[in-house]
């Protein structure tokens, strides 16, 4: 199992925090995030490749080819802007 937790917009808009979810055919964020596209029109439009997504897996900034392996925790949460 892995932890994914949502954050900021990404939260607000899938009306969930967080969830587990088995990793069986999981074996980088890509895949994760291509898995989240098919639960439907929000969840395709928020995680599409051409989306800005940050990711951290375990508290350290992925990418959609790191990998990840059993009890990883992943965050997701979208491009934050400040002035």
């Amino acid at each position: 199992m892995i932890q994914l937790l949502f954050f900021a917009r990404f939260r607000e808009e899938l009306g969930v925090e967080s969830e587990q979810l088995e990793i069986e055919t999981l074996s980088c964020v890509g895949d994760l995030l291509d898995r989240l596209q098919q639960r439907g029109e929000t969840w395709a439009r928020l995680f599409a490749e051409d989306q800005r997504v940050m990711m951290a897996v375990n508290q350290a900034v992925a990418d959609r080819k790191t990998p990840l392996g059993e009890g990883d925790e992943v965050a997701l949460f979208p491009p934050v802007t400040g002035g």
